[in-house]
């Protein structure tokens, strides 16, 4: 028996007076109950229990596991309760982690449409674009791009993303617009400083892409601010195409070599602990997420 078992033994037994009692509330025999209680002790190494042939009275010690010990019992019970009854209804704190810029612009504001559907859960969002821990740092749902290196974790597709490069206007006025990948070369890119993306791939006969790399006056681990540095002139950016759907549309950024560059085209992940899809407020904003299509609408696809 686990060691919740033995307290919930020891405790009941306190609580009706024998080792009988306590036995066939819990489908025991007595000496059962009482070597149970025994070996307790014996891993506790100190006497719980002054046995007599009328009664149970405890000892100091026995009187604080037993108080200790009901407390904790009850809040276990209480704590199955709560899921129990919560089943098929989504309740709680639901904590979630993406992307900077996608929770800012798409997921925060759907959030709230979520919160209106489910009253009863409470949402946390933490932001960064780096790869978090979701057992550390106790996340419940992650929204990830590119393959998952993470073989622990489940995982639900949502979405496709393509990466795109562009310019302002006011950059390419300036500087020009490249013609060919090796013009890069002579202009100033704005780098995402994570492993490997100073390289941007292109397209080759051979069908195979061909890895570029960049270099630049700008460089940030922040793709919102790889954006805002765009959108100010600063120079040539290579982000995902939610992200400058808008800005393209409104002639605030310029598509570059877009026959020549190779999309990367790269799936979108919900990721979650394994075990935990069918917790009623995960399922729910798994479900949400897909019906919204990864929130991305009017993705920018023409060449």
């Amino acid at each position: 028996m686990d060691q919740l078992t033995e307290m919930r033994v020891f405790v009941r037994a306190i609580e009706r007076g024998t080792f009988a009692a306590a036995a066939g509330d819990q489908g025991l025999t007595p000496s059962a109950v009482s070597k149970l209680i025994r070996r307790l002790e014996s891993r506790l190494g100190v006497r719980l229990i002054n046995r007599t042939t009328r009664k149970l009275s405890l000892t100091s010690e026995g009187e604080t596991y037993f108080h200790s010990g009901r407390r904790l019992i009850e809040a276990v019970d209480g704590l199955e309760d709560e899921v129990a009854a919560s089943a098929g209804h989504p309740r709680g704190l639901l904590r979630i982690n993406t992307e900077n810029w996608w929770g800012v612009q798409h997921l925060a504001p759907a959030l709230i449409d979520f919160q209106q559907r489910y009253p009863d859960v409470r949402v946390s969002l933490s932001l960064t674009d780096r790869l978090v821990d979701l057992h550390a740092e106790q996340i419940d749902i992650a929204i990830r791009l590119g393959p998952l290196s993470d073989s622990n974790l489940m995982s639900r597709k949502l979405a496709e993303v393509d990466r795109v490069i562009c310019a302002s206007p006011q950059y390419i006025e300036r500087f020009g617009a490249p013609k060919t990948p090796a013009d890069l070369a002579h202009h100033r890119c704005i780098v995402f400083t994570a492993p490997g993306r100073d390289r941007w791939p292109f397209k080759m006969a051979n069908g195979k892409p061909e890895q570029v790399k960049v270099s630049g006056t700008f460089s940030s681990d922040s793709l919102e601010c790889i954006l805002q540095l765009a959108l100010q002139g600063a120079g040539i950016a290579r982000l995902a195409d939610y992200m400058v759907a808008g800005p393209i549309r409104s002639g605030k950024l310029v598509r570059l070599l877009a026959d020549q560059h190779h999309p990367e085209r790269t799936p979108a992940f919900a990721v979650f602990p394994p075990g935990t899809q069918k917790v009623p407020k995960i399922r729910a904003f798994l479900d949400y997420l897909v019906e919204r299509s990864f929130g991305v609408p009017g993705r920018y696809r023409k060449r």
